[in-house]
């Protein structure tokens, strides 16, 4: 059957034809010399399938509703991560080959180049999925890496249910989005932060107009007034690339009431706090740091890439951001919110000092709400 399916490849590889049921079909039995039953016929289509549509055998996994990531590390090593934490599966290729000729057709589907000359490949696929794929000799096989940007819908309801955080939380949660706190959602990857990005959207008063810069569309508020706009990155020729930095810069140009950055992640968070120094309070976005600690030296790092010193940083976040919410994923797969701090000043440093963790009661969250919203 294998070498029957790599002659039916080649065959289709070299003609012109469209690539329709039919066509495969005639194929097969052209190349099997008419002798295949029907069953036979069934099963290489299916396996050539695999090779020009979708993402081959890695298509069932990415459809399951609680994938996040799907990762190849060799020709019979395909893992997954999802709600129940990283696992391996039993899906596997027939060879090193055919990892690199799903890469490569991946690539090219993203618009992007994957070959010797260039090795490695970062881009996105239809239905936001993340592509980074690594060719021999850089890694020992073909590595890829799909990431399954799902839609965050869920609204402070569904994630007290799904218990992210308990109720006091929320009620502080929904007051600091009321109050125009500006705030930003930290925590790892995997960790949650655009899913609690997107429920405290969905709180702001409707009449408010809310521009939503980001990588990739995962922000779905449940709100009537979202403009979505999203980086694209260079075509295989090097043009046409629009950065986060031009959209943050795009969105203070369309009326925002306020402004959201889906994931902070270089220099524009120049811009945005910049937008939050002149008039746009209430905006967002999420942050990867391990702590709410690390906060300050992170914001350092990314507005160094876009030329603030650290004393300016450190100026304009206080001046700008009040609250950080910090998400944490643990080993069971569950995200939950660990820690809400106040940014502050201490001796003209930077500081994150803790205002709310789980396990609060309702007199230590109306304490916290004080010290978040009372604030001028």
């Amino acid at each position: 059957m294998n070498d029957l399916v790599e002659r039916v490849r080649r065959r289709l590889a070299n003609g012109r034809a469209d690539l329709t049921p039919a066509s495969v079909a005639a194929a097969v039995r052209g190349e099997a010399g008419g002798v295949l039953g029907d069953e036979d016929v069934r099963r290489a289509l299916a396996v050539l399938r695999q090779e020009f549509v979708g993402a081959g055998p890695l298509e069932p996994l990415l459809r399951d509703p609680g994938t996040t990531d799907v990762l190849v590390t060799a020709p019979d090593q395909v893992w997954v991560d999802g709600s129940t934490g990283l696992r391996r599966t039993d899906v596997a290729f027939p060879d090193e080959a055919a990892v690199r000729r799903l890469a490569q057709r991946l690539a090219v589907a993203a618009g992007r180049r994957l070959d010797d000359a260039a090795p490695y490949v970062d881009g996105w696929l239809p239905r936001s999925v993340r592509l980074h794929a690594v060719l021999p000799p850089i890694a020992p096989f073909t590595c890829l890496s799909l990431r399954v940007l799902r839609p965050a819908v869920h609204d402070l309801l569904a994630l007290l249910d799904r218990g992210t955080f308990d109720e006091p939380a929320a009620d502080l949660l929904r007051a600091i989005v009321v109050a125009r706190q500006a705030f930003l959602v930290v925590g790892g990857t995997g960790s949650g932060k655009t899913t609690l990005l997107a429920a405290l959207l969905a709180c702001v008063p409707h009449h408010e107009r809310v521009v939503c810069v980001e990588d990739a569309g995962e922000l779905r508020p449940d709100h009537p007034q979202v403009v979505h706009l999203l980086a694209r990155g260079p075509n295989v020729e090097g043009a046409g690339e629009v950065t986060m930095r031009d959209l943050v810069r795009q969105a203070l140009r369309m009326r925002p009431d306020r402004i959201v950055v889906g994931e902070v992640r270089g220099a524009e968070v120049c811009e945005l706090l910049a937008s939050l120094n002149t008039g746009h309070d209430g905006g967002a976005g999420t942050l990867h740091a391990n702590s709410p600690a690390e906060v300050p030296a992170r914001l350092e790092a990314l507005a160094a890439l876009g030329g603030l010193d650290r004393r300016a940083v450190h100026s304009q976040v206080a001046a700008a951001v009040k609250v950080v919410l910090h998400m944490r994923r643990a080993v069971d797969g569950t995200r939950r919110l660990a820690e809400i701090g106040v940014l502050e000043r201490r001796g003209g440093d930077l500081a994150v000092r803790p205002a709310w963790r789980p396990g609060a009661g309702r007199g230590e969250a109306a304490a916290a709400l004080d010290s978040l919203v009372g604030a001028p």
